[in-house]
């Protein structure tokens, strides 16, 4: 298993303010345009919210459903999109799990998290540290040391 780093979301610290996604916008668009932008701040009725983006799949259904070959994975995991090749049909819309990938709203062409050359913007831009780089194996990690303190009652005494 590969160890791709992608964007989580702490939902927990999330508020759903949505600077992940002006900043993303601005730094992909020039401009601000939350529809633009390639995170996506979701509100989870009545109280939480999350901001949402690529997890890096290993084997990426949203790759494997485009009939044009517009999508491919890079090295570090996130997706290419070649604007030439891609006709905008939103098959790799359906494909992905997620709901993390988008169509830009004016050229038309399948956009979704590029992980900023490997410096997520959003991440430094988050007012509640909400947003990490991490992977799927540290998040498992967290998760079982989560489970062990709930069966313990909290204690990290053994």
């Amino acid at each position: 298993m590969k160890k791709f780093k992608f964007v989580y979301c702490d939902p927990s610290k999330c508020v759903g303010c949505g600077i992940c996604e002006l900043v993303c916008s601005l730094k992909h668009e020039n401009r601000f345009s939350s529809v633009a932008s390639r995170i996506r701040s979701v509100r989870l009725y009545p109280y939480r919210n999350v901001a949402l983006t690529c997890v890096l799949c290993e084997n990426p259904p949203c790759v494997k459903a485009c009939p044009r070959d517009a999508l491919t994975q890079a090295q570090d995991g996130h997706i290419v999109v070649d604007e030439d090749k891609c006709v905008g049909c939103g098959l790799c819309i359906e494909a992905c799990d997620f709901g993390v990938i988008m169509l830009h709203p004016l050229r038309m062409v399948a956009i979704v998290c590029d992980l900023c050359d490997g410096s997520p913007l959003c991440i430094d831009a988050c007012p509640e540290d909400a947003l990490t780089l991490t992977s799927r194996d540290i998040r498992a990690q967290i998760k079982r040391v989560e489970v062990a303190k709930k069966l313990t009652g909290g204690s990290s005494e053994g």
